[in-house]
């Protein structure tokens, strides 16, 4: 699949590509059996607005070999600006995806993030889940600053264990700068899942189906966590909705304008 052949839209200037499901897969796939070093984004609106107000984080997601649309807003940008039918791709679900084709193809996984108590529960229930898939390991990394030597050990640790995917939950940002950091020393595809591990552990309940088909789902997190999350969600859905109403009414200004010059030039 050549990377020519990547189409991406520009919500609030940072680069998040038009894929379906199937595309998103079969890129991750191709990828992963090769053993191929590439880290793919799970971008919501956190995610752009931090990418928005950070230079470094932004250059991370947009050095990306794939973002995908996370937050149904951040789809429902992408369809405003001309990809009609762009679907919300989100790390929890794109997981059990990769999951599902993992145990038909037989190419190990990795897991590598949260608390090894949630390791545990979380493999587990991936193997009741998927019967055949290969989990090569797993590994809760130290909170907090780790030694070279530990950063040396853990790149060995998932490069000896043979796996073409390495789920990463660290939590945004810390995943993306991760994964950005070790490109070129993993030897697998590495995928920023975020709070994905908590859900398919168990340990933190998901939005229904119907709040995560009316892009509510941080509303149900909000609900669940206030403490923790209230800042985050008043700040960055203030700042997305504002950007992206500006963004909007600049695209249709201009579109406005370039047909008044064709309409002028005939």
């Amino acid at each position: 699949m050549s990377e020519q052949n990547r189409v991406i839209g520009h919500v609030l200037g940072v680069p998040i590509d038009v894929v379906d499901w199937e595309l998103a897969t079969a890129r991750i796939f191709q990828w992963g059996m090769k053993r191929e070093s590439r880290y793919v984004c799970i971008c919501n609106v956190h995610s752009v607005v931090t990418a928005r107000q950070d230079v470094n984080f932004e250059k991370i997601v947009a050095q990306s070999d794939m973002s995908t649309a996370d937050g149904a807003p951040v789809a429902w940008m992408l369809r405003k600006l001309g990809f009609a039918g762009q679907k919300r791709i989100n790390g929890p679900d794109l997981m059990l995806q990769c999951c599902a084709e993992a145990e038909k193809t037989g190419l190990p996984i990795y897991l590598f993030g949260s608390t090894p108590a949630t390791l545990r529960m979380l493999e587990a229930n991936l193997k009741l889940k998927f019967n055949q898939i290969v989990i090569a390991g797993s590994h809760s990394p130290a909170f907090g600053v780790v030694s070279a030597a530990e950063e040396l050990a853990e790149i060995d640790h998932i490069n000896a264990s043979g796996a073409g995917l390495v789920f990463v939950g660290l939590g945004c940002p810390k995943q993306e700068m991760w994964m950005a950091k070790n490109r070129g020393l993993i030897n697998a595809v590495m995928i920023g899942v975020g709070a994905a591990f908590d859900y398919h552990a168990g340990t933190v309940k998901r939005a229904p189906v119907w709040m995560q088909n009316f892009g509510l789902e941080w509303l149900h997190r909000l609900a669940s966590e206030p403490s923790r999350l209230w800042k985050r969600y008043l700040v960055t859905n203030t700042i997305f909705v504002l950007s992206a109403i500006g963004q909007l009414f600049f695209n249709s200004f201009r579109v406005k304008n370039l047909s008044s010059s064709a309409g002028q030039m005939r």
